[in-house]
């Protein structure tokens, strides 16, 4: 009877080839918002079309702000994404903090870099071990884990939960900061503090090393294929830039953050409410991968050791190992905010005033590297410190276009698959950008037949 069913399986998958097929992922799942995959299959097994489509619904964020004095927007803007709140709030503080002329304090430098930090481990592990994990160990989601992996998951967990209480310490919750102004910090943590959080961190790179000898187990699960494309994040002559620096590329000089609209050159597309990014290729890629790929020298001992052992040495051309980067990333994340505390606390707190505010016109760009990549703000604001113009770009955004890319080159290679390994495969490639979906969404109304340029889209 079995061998009879199976029979008639093959029989059955057999006719299927021999048809035009089209194979359709309707909202990507463990990915933040609404992504599709389309996938048209002739019926020799040749891949005839395979596109990424972003079907998220749009987003006006820019043009919220508009009107709202500058102590409000940071506030705003950090509600584009729960994920990055952080990220986002310090790249709106710190474009306003230029178009102001506001110089901040060491201290206070030292407690956003501390900051982003957090961030980075709050993000990096929920992508690392709910997202992808799952995927590597053949199951559909981290719940089978709890059986089969205990030890494992709960190491995660723990992680997880240290990033968490990192966030809190620093910027007041998890989620969303209270203490992070313009002109410097609304409040700081207290020596206990800090000295408890500096000790969990330390442990934690024990709990870090072994997630990632974990996937260094699981890295041949990974599909071998490499696509050499142009890298761009922060980069800096003296440390891992996140925070500060300019912008690098792998195929160009690095330039100055007024730079960042002819970098990331925005466009629209039909598939996609979110705009697509390109500079001197067709398209690039921001985001882990891209900053390890640029900042190599600059990544701690324990970090660099991870990374040797992934075989990860610039220039790393596979996109599925990006979430091997950020595996790196969260143990030099760790190292770093352990020296950065111990800098803190030999100096000594401080109990500052935050810098006093004179608005006056002006106009400030911010490039701060958060966990997808490096995210752009830029305000003009009036003489009464109110902002008339605003313009955010999304790491996701300048994702976009590369994960087609990468969609044109691999499909060759999926011929002759099955329509799951196809689903597998596709899906993997888009979840290792950790997409957030939602934060890039904006929409344009235009022609399906066209494709409209659209180097700034600025609200007024």
């Amino acid at each position: 009877m079995t061998k009879n069913k199976n029979s008639q399986k093959e029989q059955n998958n057999k006719e299927i080839s021999k048809k035009n097929r089209k194979l359709e992922v309707k909202h990507l799942t463990r990915v933040e918002g609404h992504g599709n995959i389309i996938v048209h299959i002739d019926k020799n097994g040749n891949i005839t079309l395979c596109e990424w489509h972003v079907v998220e619904a749009p987003r006006f964020f820019e043009a919220m702000v508009v009107g709202r004095p500058y102590t409000d927007i940071h506030h705003i803007v950090s509600r584009i994404c729960g994920i990055c709140s952080i990220g986002h709030q310090l790249a709106s503080i710190q474009a306003t903090e230029e178009a102001f002329n506001c110089q901040v304090s060491e201290q206070t430098l030292i407690f956003r870099k501390l900051a982003l930090h957090a961030e980075n481990l709050q993000s990096h592990l929920l992508h690392i071990g709910y997202l992808v994990l799952p995927d590597l160990l053949g199951v559909g989601s981290v719940f089978p884990l709890a059986k089969t992996h205990k030890e494992e998951l709960l190491n995660l967990i723990a992680c997880r939960k240290l990033s968490n209480e990192f966030s809190k310490v620093i910027c007041g919750r998890t989620t969303h900061p209270q203490r992070l102004i313009p002109g410097g910090m609304e409040e700081i943590p207290s020596v206990g503090e800090l000295k408890t959080l500096k000790a969990n961190l330390e442990e934690s790179l024990e709990w870090l090393e072994k997630l990632g000898d974990l996937f260094a187990v699981l890295q041949e699960k990974y599909p071998n294929f490499s696509r050499p494309t142009e890298y761009i994040a922060l980069v800096s002559n003296g440390e891992y830039a996140m925070y500060h620096g300019e912008i690098g590329s792998s195929l160009d000089e690095r330039k100055p953050n007024s730079f960042y609209d002819r970098i990331a050159n925005e466009y629209c597309v039909p598939q996609s409410t979110a705009k697509w990014s390109k500079n001197l290729k067709d398209s690039y890629m921001v985001g882990a991968l891209s900053r390890v790929n640029l900042n190599y020298e600059f990544l701690g001992s324990r970090a660099k050791a991870m990374a040797k052992k992934f075989g990860l040495i610039p220039l790393c051309h596979n996109p599925f190992y990006i979430t091997l980067a950020q595996i790196v990333e969260c143990i030099h994340s760790t190292e770093d905010s352990i020296c950065l505390i111990d800098l803190l606390l030999t100096k000594g707190l401080k109990k500052e005033k935050p810098v006093q505010i004179k608005p006056r016109w002006g106009k400030g760009i911010a490039a701060v590297e958060v966990p997808r990549g490096i995210l752009f703000h830029f305000y003009e604001y009036n003489e009464e410190g109110r902002i008339v113009k605003a313009d955010c770009v999304i790491p996701t955004n300048q994702n976009h276009g590369n994960i087609q890319k990468d969609f044109d080159a691999i499909a060759p290679t999926l011929k002759g698959k099955s329509e799951e390994e196809i689903e597998l495969t596709l899906s993997m490639l888009v979840r290792a950008y950790d997409p957030c979906i939602s934060c890039s969404a904006h929409y344009i109304e235009m022609n399906p037949q066209e494709v409209t340029p659209l180097v700034r889209f600025v609200y007024e």
